[in-house]
Parts: structure tokens; sequence; C-alpha cells
């Protein structure tokens, strides 16, 4: 087992990666930039070192700074959390030459799965149900229109490389092809320095689903459930819950061991998630994250799996130590909101200090966040300053706890999205299970036009 780990990251994610390393007994590194020398993270790590000024270009994501600092500390393995460097094969290779063991599958595979044209044609080759689409990446406007006129309109144009709704439009009309398919190139070329593109058919309500994987170096490959990721805005995801209301248990446990099995095949090593649109009782694959998620925490609520201790110990070279024969049960309810600092109505950003915090608590509630109070939440970084996580024996429990939690959730001098959170679980249609990846911008459309009046 190591001895020694370094956090590539930041925010709530590093501090849920050194509680796991102290539950496990490991020694933790903190890296961190100059605007996050005061964060919870920095303060509870068992060592930390400066990387960099605010920027994350030249902290988070500098590469070099991040092997310096786990060669100065000793450090054994890093783990790259999510988002930054954590779906760069670059990184995941320098580490691993550079004599330090990668917290992730191989560099291989996350550019494999990395690439969104080359994962959907891998995917479909060992047996995934895929979006009906271009072969490849799509050189030029003109056959891209031809391909989206043969297909039929709606399309979608998205960028091969990334993800987060960037570089993607849909096109409604062969006359708005060329304009959208620009815009696409650009988009991607400025988000993630590669401007290929390709097409898939536009689904017109679907749920987003996704299925929790995981496998060891012995042969073992696993799923752990699915997450319903559907309430959306702008392609970004802000509540999730598990299980899907809509899933049933045999549809649940047969896309579940599809996923398992493609794991399998493809000699993947740790967590990883298997994205689909679900319309109509199919499902369509739509992505492979080959790193923790955001809303892992929805999972290991309702399975009582530690997936960051799971990902240590699979790194280390360990065997899982659940397996689908051992006959875990899933247990009731969980569902996560995502807390931003933004104004709950604009969603333009309120970075700032926090005057005052109180955490929410009681039975099946967790929150996780690095904020506290006088702690000054940094402009330079994604927004979300944390997650609040409840679990309840059913999915009805489950609401009326969130709720509670979120009226006893206080942060105080700057705007969050806890108002946002309270409206969309009162709505009769996430009540009741009946909401697709589209529902919740309508409805905050429809709020807006009811307000201008």
């Amino acid at each position: 087992m190591f001895k020694k780990i370094l956090i590539a990251n930041r925010g709530e994610i590093a501090l849920r990666i050194i509680r796991a390393c102290r539950e496990m007994g490991i020694q933790s590194v903190a890296v961190h930039s100059t605007a996050d020398a005061s964060s919870m993270a920095v303060r509870l790590a068992d060592e930390s070192v400066c990387i960099g000024p605010p920027s994350g270009a030249q902290s988070y994501l500098n590469i070099p700074s991040i092997l310096t600092a786990a060669a100065l500390t000793g450090a054994d393995a890093i783990h790259p959390g999510y988002g930054f460097l954590s779906e760069n094969a670059q990184f995941a290779r320098m580490v691993e030459e550079h004599g330090f063991t990668f917290i992730g599958p191989s560099a291989e595979l996350i550019e494999k799965m990395g690439d969104k044209v080359t994962a959907k044609q891998t995917v479909a080759a060992l047996g995934l149900p895929v979006v009906p689409g271009s072969e490849g990446g799509v050189e030029s406007a003109e056959s891209g229109l031809a391909t989206a006129i043969e297909m039929g309109f709606p399309v979608l144009i998205k960028a091969a490389s990334g993800g987060g709704g960037k570089g993607m439009q849909v096109v409604h009309a062969a006359e708005d092809f060329k304009e959208a398919y620009n815009t696409a190139r650009a988009e991607a070329k400025a988000n993630f320095g590669d401007d290929t593109v390709y097409i898939e058919k536009f689904l017109g309500n679907p749920r987003h689903i996704e299925i929790q994987v995981f496998a060891d170096s012995h042969g073992n490959a696993i799923h752990l459930g699915e997450r319903d990721c559907s309430i959306q805005r702008r392609h970004q995801k802000l509540v999730e819950e598990g299980p899907s209301p809509v899933l049933s248990e045999e549809l649940r446990e047969e896309i579940g061991t599809l996923a398992a099995k493609t794991v399998g095949k493809l000699g993947y090593l740790g967590a990883g998630t298997i994205e689909f649109l679900y319309e109509d009782g199919k499902f369509y694959f739509m992505e492979m994250n080959t790193r923790i998620q955001v809303e892992h925490p929805v999972t290991e609520m309702i399975t009582g799996v530690d997936l960051i201790a799971e990902q240590i110990r699979v790194a280390a070279g360990e065997e899982l130590s659940v397996k689908n024969n051992n006959g875990f049960r899933f247990r009731g309810h969980a569902i996560e909101i995502r807390i931003n600092a933004e104004d709950p109505e604009t969603f333009i950003p309120s970075p700032g200090t926090i005057k005052q915090f109180h955490a929410p608590g009681g039975l099946g509630v967790r929150f996780d966040s690095g904020i506290y109070g006088g702690y000054s939440i940094p402009p330079y970084y994604d927004s979300m300053i944390g997650k609040l996580i409840v679990h309840g024996r059913n999915r009805d429990e489950c609401i009326r706890r969130l709720l509670r939690a979120i009226r006893e959730t206080v942060v105080e001098g700057v705007k969050t999205t806890l108002p946002l959170h309270e409206w969309i679980l009162k709505q009769p249609e996430f009540i009741s299970g009946d909401y697709t990846i589209h529902w919740l911008e309508k409805k905050l459309e429809e709020k807006a036009n009811a307000k201008g009046k």
C-alpha cells in the first residue's frame, strides 16, 4: 500500500481524498495555488506545497510543478481527483515515467476514451448501443451537412475532445448547419485545443443516466448501479440521484452488467463512469469518464462503498473489496445537489468572503465542502463550493430530508444556488420523477417569462 499520496487538485475533492487517506493510514500532500493557501484541504493535509499563482494554467495544470512537489515530498502516488489533469493522458504518462503511481487508468485508455469518436467506435465494437451518427470526425461543413441530411434533423454537433457542453451545437434545419458547425469547431479549439467535431442524431427528450464501473488488475470488473443526472442547465449537471426513478431492477442489471463487461474487455483499471442517453426504453452510449465523478457520493450512499478508498486500493495492486458475486445490495435512495457561488436566478458567479456558515446535519445528511466562516471564495476557478447529499429509505423520504437540510444550511456573504434547488425539489415533475435533460431549462424559461409579466 502507498505511504504518501499527493493530491493534484483543490476544493472539496482534495478534501475528500485527504479524508480517505487519513482513514487508510496514508500520508497526504495537498498542492495549492497562492489563491488557495488558506483552503481547508491545505489546513488538513499532512503536508502542502504551493505550486504557482492563482491561474489554473500556472498551478493546477502545471505538470512540472506538480511532479516536482511529488518528488520533494517523497510521495509514491498521485491522485488527480476530477477536472484539471484527471483525464490528461500526457499527465498520467509523465506520472508513471517519473516513478509515481497514477491513481487511475492507463494513459492509453484515457487517450482512447477521451476522444469521443474513438470511444464510440471502441464501445460499439464491444457491444454497447450508441447514438446514430457520423463514423468519425467531420472534416468540412459540406460533408457534415450531407451526413446531417441523410440522418435527418435535428442533429447535434459535438467536440471530439472535452465535454461540459463546450463545442456543442443543436441544429434543427439545413440552413443553420454551416454557422453551427463553425461555432462548434471554434469552441472546441478554444476549450480543448482540438477542433475535431462529429455529428449525432439529436434525441428529443432523453434522460442522462450513468453507470458507475470499477475494475482491478485481477480480472474483476463490476458495476455499482446508476445515477440519474438529467437535471441540467446548459449541459451542466445540477442534481443527481440514484437509483433512477425510471429504471426497473431488470433494466438496471442488464445495462450495468453490459457496462461492467465492457470495461473488463477494455482492460480498464480503477473507477470509471459510462454515460448514456436513455429514451423510450433504450440506452445510447454517450461517453466514458475515466475518473471519479463529482456525483460519486450518490453511489457511496446507496452501496456503502468508499469509492476513493477503492481507487487507492486498486491502484496499489489490490483486488476490489466488493464484487458482484458477493451480493451487495443497493440501499434506499440518495440525491446530491451541487451548490455554486452564483446568483440563483442570473447564474452570475458570486465570489467573495463567507461571513457566516453552518452545515446541515442529522440522519442521512452529508455535506462535502471545504468552505468555512471567513473563507474567501477565489474568482479563478469553478463556482461549485460544495455538495449536499442525503440518503433515505425511499425517494420521497429523500426529497423531504433534502428540503430540510437545505433550510438548515447557512452561507452568508455570497449568493448561492440553494434557493434554486429548493424550488426544483418542489416542482411536481421532479417529485413524480417525470423529467428529462431539457426539463429544467424549459421550467426556468417559463419562470422568467412569468416573472416578466
